[in-house]
């Protein structure tokens, strides 16, 4: 059995470096360049234009800058060679109040600016900090919520096999997923948007589906393979469902990295908030699965035995004790 099979107990500690990498990695970023959150989840207004021909954007940028007098983030889709108009888009954090001024004063400038490209306004958004804080508070309830079901679910569905343990460490293992996914969005400096709550809730139930197929191979291993150890079971039932589990992560992966390319060709922009992050996710979710949440398991088993064993150890020289003083 212990030739056939890795080790991924064993290795646990490296699949933990490697993720604590990522993370610091992140944070590094984090802090030198910020996180770029969404005007959904911080407020703000975006404006969306169209236009034909060419524009600089930093010279755009530093236009609009100059006067409204406010710090702006001027971004363009990156449109097909030869498409007839492309998109601007101008995002600032600003007073509800001052929408209607501010858009128009944007309108004016780049209009009279750049009136051989046939600018346009396409389409406004404004959300107020009250309502950006509320649609925060509300998708990471929704994001907990799901965590706990899973927790939930999985501690019923594998009692044989430990119920709260195994939930606990599937629930770990879910926890690396999303952070590599949200490292994913701070590494390639995307903003944390509506499209990042869809990819965090895909992200728990494609992630929960690999686990419990381990899971489930677990369990059945504890009865067929009685005499090995819990270390040889966990190896070898991750062993004999890993060629599944990669080729469903490739494929998977793969539609994903199609969708993003043609998105790119196309100039849908926007979705680069959902693939990128999404793409990591898929690969940490697969990685999570065998390397962590399996081996995460068995120390937590071993660490309770060895903390029960103890504790029986202390009973009985605690009962010696007492036999000793009744005897005198």
């Amino acid at each position: 059995m212990k030739n056939k099979s890795f080790h991924f107990v064993k290795n646990l500690r490296i699949s933990l470096i490697v993720y604590a990498a990522i993370i610091c990695i992140a944070l590094v970023v984090g802090i030198v360049f910020g996180v770029d959150l969404d005007i959904t989840f911080k407020g703000g207004s975006r404006f969306t234009y169209t236009y034909s021909g060419e524009i600089n954007i930093q010279e755009a940028e530093k236009l609009v800058e100059d006067t409204i007098g406010k710090d702006v983030v001027l971004t363009q889709s990156s449109a097909m060679s030869g498409a007839a108009t492309q998109k601007l888009y101008i995002s600032l954090v600003n007073d509800e109040s001052l929408e209607g001024e501010i858009q128009q004063k944007i309108t004016d400038t780049l209009t009279t600016k750049y009136k051989d490209n046939n600018v346009k306004l396409g389409d406004s958004k404004t959300v107020s900090p009250t309502i950006a804080g509320s649609f925060f508070k509300k998708a990471l309830f929704a994001v907990a919520l799901a965590a706990a079901l899973v927790v939930i679910y999985v501690g019923i569905r594998f009692k044989k096999i430990g119920g709260v343990s195994a939930a606990m460490t599937a629930f770990a293992a879910l926890i690396l997923d999303v952070l590599v996914a949200f490292a994913a969005c701070v590494i390639f400096r995307l903003q944390i948007d509506s499209n990042f709550m869809a990819v965090v809730l895909t992200i728990l139930g494609y992630s929960l589906n690999d686990t419990i197929v381990i899971y489930d191979r677990i369990r059945e291993n504890k009865r067929v393979l009685s005499g090995g150890n819990l270390e040889e079971v966990v190896d070898t039932s991750i062993t004999q469902v890993m060629r599944r589990t990669i080729i469903t992560t490739v494929t998977t992966f793969m539609a994903i990295l199609t969708v993003f390319v043609v998105s790119e060709i196309f100039g849908l922009t926007t979705l680069r908030t959902f693939t990128i992050p999404m793409a990591f996710g898929i690969i940490s979710g697969s990685v999570s699965s065998m390397c962590v949440s399996g081996p995460l398991w068995v120390r937590w088993c071993n660490w309770k035995q060895k903390h029960n064993d103890a504790k029986a150890i202390s009973k009985k020289k605690s009962n010696k004790k007492s036999a000793g003083k009744k005897k005198s």
